[in-house]
């Protein structure tokens, strides 16, 4: 006996109706949230030139065919290509993403917000210039810096109570379902297309988070937001032409999201969209590393001092308490070989070894140059990570959304060094003060990587100011940063 499945067309979805209206009909007024993503923006950008000088990212970048260059395209910052936009966002995604040093959201689901920005620029971008050779206004500064509030809002409060990676699902999906909005709303698109694009965004497959766990650990969690930023814009330009959607992608028994991929579940919300997620995102200022151990290697810097002022070496070191929270554990808890860089950003161990021995964590530090040193495994070996509930319930904890790491160091000889704690890193809301200043500086020194010094002057002359920016052009920013 079989039972009949209505075809009658359900509405859509109240999720991507939330989305939707949120995105066409929210006006952002607090300057707060607006200056963050100013200073998110730069410090975004800054990411994508010093992955510029890393070989393995330059070679995935450009034209799918060589040599192509389109006539009013999107712009790369920091090289001379000129594409498409669904390719520029590939580019821009993939060089914001290269480094695990951009901006980062922790939540029941993880990620990083200015991710989207790879989508958001190369539209806005391209908009610009077309508009221009049709006589029209280009877009100003801020049309991008209140996209990028909207997506790291969608992105981050489906984040808050909903867990992709524990059903083996990456958090990219997040960046493809909030690049789908913003760019749609760039495109200018209706209530109804915009629905139809971001039923698109989660009717696709998904991407599995294989690329990030051992023993499979690789480049692609590089380049994956790239590719959902990228997929997104061009999601969006087919909704555009009148492309159906599917009102019930999520809800429909057997066939939709919630039932094939989220094991039955459906979405969770605790909170309804704002700016919240702006106002709160966790900026990475002092060390390119996955964001749960930026407090441990803050903690590891200090331990090297006291090392130091003690008069003891890494070879006096009987073992190191690690005292984490859950998702740390999780995630970035690891034994045995690492086997690239991607392996090594993601190892708790591998990112307190590096500073205890050399005083700094840099991105160069996870290649095989220095990862060959054999204190570093020797060291990884003596450390065990022990969940500490309240550091998981800080975690947690919308008010505090601490990342707390302590280390305790003991000596072959019985003595030991006091607990360091560090529950808040430096590019946390709580620290912004303190922040801001060493992310400009962070910001210059990316700069000073790619541009001769002329071109970074032009570039901080226009990039610094918040009023100054929002005024300028988008088209006009970009060509500050093209590479000569």
């Amino acid at each position: 006996m079989s039972s009949l499945i209505s075809n009658e067309r359900p509405p859509a979805d109240q999720v991507l109706v939330d989305i939707t209206d949120y995105v066409l009909n929210y006006k952002i007024e607090n300057k707060k949230a607006l200056e963050t993503a100013f200073y998110c923006f730069i410090d975004t950008l800054g990411c994508g030139f010093e992955a510029l000088t890393y070989p393995a990212c330059a070679k995935l970048l450009g034209p799918v065919v060589a040599g192509t260059i389109v006539p009013n395209g999107a712009k790369v910052p920091g090289t001379n290509y000129q594409l498409d936009p669904v390719q520029a966002a590939f580019n821009i995604g993939t060089i914001i993403r290269w480094l695990d040093f951009n901006d980062t959201w922790l939540a029941a689901e993880w990620g990083h917000p200015s991710d989207n920005l790879g989508g958001i620029l190369a539209t806005a971008d391209w908009i610009s210039r077309t508009n221009m050779a049709n006589s029209k206004a280009p877009l100003k500064a801020k049309v991008i810096l209140e996209a990028m509030v909207m997506a790291h809002e969608v992105q981050g409060v489906l984040a808050l109570e909903n867990s992709f990676n524990k059903v083996g699902l990456d958090h990219v999906l997040l960046v493809k379902v909030a690049s789908t909005a913003v760019v749609g709303k760039l495109l200018g698109l209706t209530r109804e297309e915009l629905i139809n694009a971001i039923s698109l965004a989660f009717v696709d497959g998904q991407a599995l988070r294989t690329y990030r766990h051992a023993p499979n650990t690789g480049s692609r969690k590089s380049w994956a937001a790239g590719d959902a930023t990228s997929r997104a814009v061009r999601l969006a330009l087919m909704a555009g032409t009148g492309e159906m959607g599917y009102p019930s992608v999520l809800t429909a028994p057997v066939w939709g999201f919630y039932d094939v991929s989220f094991k039955g579940q459906v979405f969770k919300f605790q909170r309804p969209y704002g700016s919240y997620v702006m106002e709160n995102i966790l900026f990475k200022i002092s060390f390119p590393a996955e964001f749960h151990a930026q407090t441990a290697a803050e903690a590891a810097m200090t331990l090297h001092q006291q090392l130091k002022d003690a008069g003891k070496s890494i070879e006096d070191i009987e073992d190191i308490t690690i005292r984490t929270h859950e998702a740390a554990i999780r995630i970035i808890d690891k034994k045995g070989p690492l086997n690239n860089p991607a392996d090594r950003d993601h190892c708790i161990q591998y990112m307190i070894a590096v500073p205890l021995i050399f005083g700094r964590l840099t991105a160069e530090d996870y290649e095989q140059g220095v990862a060959s040193d054999p204190r570093i495994d020797t060291l990884r070996e003596k450390m065990q990570c022990v969940e500490d509930p309240q550091f998981t319930r800080d975690y947690h904890d919308p008010e505090k959304r601490a990342i707390s790491n302590a280390l305790t160091v003991k000596f072959k000889d019985g003595t030991s060094l006091p607990e360091v704690v560090v529950e808040y890193p430096i590019g946390h809301p709580r620290r912004r003060e303190e922040g801001i200043p060493k992310l400009i500086e962070k910001y210059k020194i990316n700069l000073a990587r790619i541009f001769p010094l002329k071109q970074q002057e032009q570039i901080l002359a226009s990039t610094l100011s918040y009023d100054t920016f929002i005024n300028a052009d988008v088209n006009q920013i970009v060509d500050l940063m093209v590479k000569p």
